[in-house]
């Protein structure tokens, strides 16, 4: 039996497929079953599918009417991270059990689209998404090395949606806003963005993200173009009209490699940024640092995290509870040499420290992204499966008593 049958045979066996249409296929979209309020997980996606070889890069977030969105990248061609890939959405209703017909966001028509970051506007409830792009036939490895065309290499879009996700406008380029010149790769997110809600920068937009840079001209460092990886932010103060680069993360040194950004307001309005560190030399695979001005600054450089030392080189998430005296979590895998071991980790001091309060699996897991589903649930929207960690994206829901 091939892996992609065992996959949906598991996720039948538990009742986890719902019936779904893609956006602009033939046949009519099916009906979401009935809402079952007392699962604990569901699979939105799942590899082979609906037109697609793998789906990739998940991204989360609640609207303002309690509608959970599970975004991906819909990958056609192959499991690679380029070549003809869309951003796609499922919508729950309750609380990520059912998920509704899967639609097309934003269309690669042969070229790539990805790296979904979304969030919602605070001050009208509408949905943002800041997603990258490049052209489907050229790689990170050319891009880095500055052999592709502008048009080509990695731009920067906006979308929003004022029906709680049903709708999404047309992509439209920020590039020149946020992309300096000598900058070759750029990524949003992925994951989440952060809508701020305290201080004087409250309403503002902030999407975590990273780049590189081209070497100084002259310099020794052809082949070496990773070296040249940093992070940075981009935010809107007029939600997601107009957009600003925010702090830059510029050291280029080799050591600390910041990649792949995440972001979490915490309770005094600082935020907190977590990114993964794309092979540097540091004894860690995971750099955070802080901001106190709205990711217009930062308060120190990237630095390793000691007490996430359990976390391979991969993507993570985080994202601060509500409440008093509420934890920030951090979710990742937890083995240090390989993408298994789904596990959410917490912090009682702002990011200083973590503790692991959650393994879910001991399956191969992956990318992931946290969302508060209400004041006693947390979902994890993750890539996992039995054969490899891209079999499918898993969204499981977590009672805050256990974390």
């Amino acid at each position: 039996m091939s892996v992609r049958s065992r996959t949906t045979l598991l996720a039948a066996a538990v009742g986890l497929v719902t019936a779904l249409a893609v956006t602009g296929t033939a046949g009519p979209a099916a009906a979401a079953p009935p809402p079952s309020r007392g699962c604990t997980s569901s699979v939105p996606y799942t590899a082979g599918q609906y037109g697609y070889d793998t789906y990739r890069i998940p991204a989360t977030l609640r609207t303002r009417a309690g509608t959970l969105l599970a975004f991906a990248e819909g990958r056609r061609g192959g499991a690679g991270d380029t070549g003809n890939i869309d951003v796609v959405l499922r919508r729950s209703f309750d609380g990520g059990c059912a998920w509704g017909p899967l639609t097309v966001v934003a269309a690669g028509r042969g070229d790539t689209r990805g790296n979904p970051a979304p969030v919602v506007d605070s001050r009208t409830g509408r949905i943002v998404l800041v997603t990258s792009y490049n052209g489907g036939a050229v790689t990170e490895a050319q891009i880095m090395r500055g052999e592709v065309t502008p048009e080509q290499s990695r731009r920067v879009f906006v979308q929003t949606s004022r029906d709680d996700g049903r709708h999404f406008s047309a992509p439209r380029d920020i590039t020149a806003q946020v992309k300096p010149a000598n900058w070759r790769w750029y990524a949003t997110g992925p994951g989440h963005a952060v809508a701020l809600t305290r201080g004087p920068h409250a309403g503002r937009l902030v999407v975590p993200a990273n780049h590189s840079a081209a070497p100084p001209e002259g310099s020794a460092d052809t082949g070496r173009e990773a070296r040249y990886y940093g992070a940075h932010a981009i935010y809107s103060d007029d939600g997601g009209l107009t957009w600003r680069l925010g702090f830059v993360d510029d050291s280029y040194d080799g050591v600390d490699n910041a990649n792949e950004n995440a972001a979490a307001e915490l309770p005094d309005g600082r935020l907190y940024f977590s990114a993964r560190d794309q092979n540097g030399t540091s004894a860690g695979n995971r750099l955070d640092t802080y901001s106190g001005d709205g990711a217009q600054t930062l308060d120190r450089p990237y630095a390793v995290q000691p007490t996430l030392n359990d976390v391979p080189v991969v993507q993570g998430s985080v994202l601060q509870l509500t409440g008093n005296g509420a934890p920030l979590l951090f979710s990742g895998p937890s083995v240090p040499t390989a993408r298994r071991s789904m596990a959410i980790r917490r912090s009682e001091d702002g990011g200083g420290t973590f503790v692991t309060v959650k393994t879910l699996s001991a399956l191969p897991a992956a990318y992931s992204d946290l969302v508060q589903v209400s004041a006693t649930k947390v979902g994890i929207l993750y890539e996992t499966g039995v054969a490899g960690p891209y079999d499918s994206i898993e969204f499981r829901r977590v009672p805050v008593g256990e974390l």
